[in-house]
Formats: C-alpha cells, sequence, structure tokens
C-alpha cells in the first residue's frame, strides 16, 4: 500500500479527543499527534528535518489542572503524582524565563529524570534546547544542551548513537575542552563503526570552533548513482529506518 504524502503539518490531522490525566484524573481535550516521516535529514543530534521539525508544539501533551506533561497523558508512573506535587517541579512552571513549549518538555524531563529513566530525560532536556534554538535563546539552548549531557552521563553506558548525540550537544554548547576530548575518545572506541564518519566531522567542527546546525547527510560523502553501502549502515546505526526516532524521542 502506498504511504499518504506528508500534510503541511508533518502530520496527519486527528479530531481532539478526552483524555483524563494520568496524575490528578482531570479531563482535558488533546489532538493525537500521528507523524509523517520526515522528508529532510535530520541534524548530527537526531532533531527531525522538515515537515516534522516543526511540530514540536504537538509532541506531549500537558494537562491544564496539574501541570503533568507526557506524550501520552493518560499514562503515568506511579511516581508521578508525588513528582508533580512537589516544590521543584512546581518552580519549574512557574519559570518564567524558560519559553512556555521549553517548559512544557523540560516539565517531561524532570519527571523523567525523578522517576529514574536517565536518558530519556536527556532526550526530553535537548527537546528543551531546540525550542530554544528556534527562539534565538542561545544562553538557555546552551545551558540545556549541557544539562542534557550531564543525564545520559548519569545513566546508564551510552550506546553509539547516543555518544554522537552529546558530542554534538557538547559542540553546541560551545564545551570546547569537553568536547575535543569527546571525540577524540570516540575516534578510538568507534573506528570501525558506522558512526565513524559523523565523529570525524565533529572532530572538524569542534577545531573550527563551529557551534552551527549540521545534518548528517552533511558528514557523509555524496552517493553516487546507487547510494553507497555506508549511507544505508549509518542511517541504520543512527537512524534506523524513517519511524525509529520517533520511537527514541517518546521512550521513557
Amino acid at each position: 500500500m502506498a504511504t499518504p504524502p506528508p500534510s503541511h503539518a508533518g502530520a496527519q490531522q486527528k479530531a481532539p479527543a478526552i483524555l483524563r490525566c494520568g496524575v490528578c484524573g482531570s479531563e482535558s481535550r488533546h489532538v493525537p499527534f500521528r507523524p509523517q516521516p520526515p522528508e529532510q535529514a535530520p541534524d548530527l543530534d537526531l532533531r527531525p528535518g522538515e515537515p516534522v521539525r516543526s511540530t514540536m508544539a504537538r509532541w506531549l501533551q500537558q494537562c491544564p489542572h496539574c501541570g503533568y506533561a507526557a506524550p501520552d497523558l493518560a499514562q503515568a508512573h506511579p511516581a508521578v503524582p508525588g513528582v508533580v506535587a512537589a516544590a521543584p517541579f512546581r518552580a519549574l512552571l512557574a519559570d518564567v524565563s524558560a519559553p512556555p513549549l521549553a517548559r512544557k518538555f523540560l516539565a517531561w524531563a524532570h519527571v523523567l529524570e525523578e522517576t529514574g529513566a536517565l536518558h530519556a530525560a536527556a532526550e526530553a532536556t535537548l527537546q528543551a534546547a531546540w525550542v530554544a534554538d528556534d527562539m534565538q535563546r542561545d544562553e538557555q539552548a546552551r545551558a540545556w544542551r549541557r544539562d542534557a549531557v550531564a543525564l545520559w552521563r548519569s545513566g546508564p553506558p551510552m550506546d553509539a548513537e547516543q555518544c554522537v548525540r552529546a558530542l554534538d550537544a557538547l559542540r553546541r554548547a560551545g564545551a570546547w575542552d569537553d568536547a575535543a576530548h569527546t571525540a577524540d575518545d570516540m575516534a578510538r572506541r568507534f573506528d570501525r563503526d558506522p558512526v565513524a564518519p559523523i565523529v570525524a566531522l565533529e572532530a572538524r567542527l569542534i577545531a573550527a570552533r563551529d557551534e552551527g546546525r549540521h545534518t548528517i547527510a552533511s558528514a557523509l560523502p555524496p552517493p553516487a548513482r546507487r547510494p553507497h553501502v555506508s549511507h544505508q549502515q549509518t542511517r541504520r546505526a543512527i537512524g534506523g529506518g524513517p519511524f525509529a526516532w520517533l520511537k527514541r524521542l517518546f521512550r521513557r
């Protein structure tokens, strides 16, 4: 069956549904998010390309009563009600120095961190940095990237993909010494891994003190008439197909 073309917003339009909050039990109306695969290459930190890139406001649902935010508002870890009721979470919601959408991702990250899902918390914190990128909040983007790296490093051992994403976060945060040391270490560890071309690109960008956004496509040699095997291998290693990024995006 042919895949339908992506809509303008990068997601199929669904009718709003009434959801019951998994924390406070209040009901609110939300539109389910059903993305189409991105058409453009993802960034080095795996932020998806357009048209999905511009749909971040729909990635999480937030309860208007208690403030709990999650990909599925109806689901909550048993410890979450205590986290949501505690002072740090309430203070986070009240912090007007962060853009409202970024606060939503940071709220989700806080819940994940407090329930022990440190790598998923790093993902959500990085997503807050993406919001800051879009709003030209450079200092906040750098700070949240550093926080994301700290969460990744505090969790279980990272796989190659997570190491690459943490490396990109360090570079874009301007943490040059840490980024250079990490790139050297990764070049030794992953010299025969499909992510090696990305690590090499990161090392060149770090040496040039380049904090800018770059895509995965820029790390790979241009394909000939048929894509080179390295393109397919790297795609599997860092993407796993057009929908794998979404599974990682929302994993707990």
